[in-house]
């Protein structure tokens, strides 16, 4: 894994930043944690990739909450182009 970055998602709506960073930490040192409000999910940054893979391999299918975690390393964000029209 080349990223520090991951994606965290079905999320349930009970889980705070706080408890996704105590999660995370078993596995190294979180960086910063992003839920995503009423999204269902989220991103947590680790310190190191070799963390990221660590986390990711024991937390993916892993349950919180009620719900089993889906966590894959983070796509860079989409670039997005004007939207709208233009007057002339």
């Amino acid at each position: 894994m080349k990223n520090r970055k991951l994606y965290v998602g079905n999320l349930s709506d009970a889980v705070t930043n706080d408890e996704l960073q105590e999660l995370f930490a078993n596995y190294g040192d979180v960086e910063k944690v992003n839920i995503i409000e009423g999204k269902g999910f989220g991103f947590v940054e680790m310190s190191r990739p070799s963390e990221a893979e660590r986390a990711k391999q024991a937390l993916n299918a892993s349950e919180l909450k009620e719900r089993t975690l889906l966590v894959n390393e983070a796509r860079p964000p989409k670039t997005r182009r004007g939207g709208g029209y233009r007057r002339y």
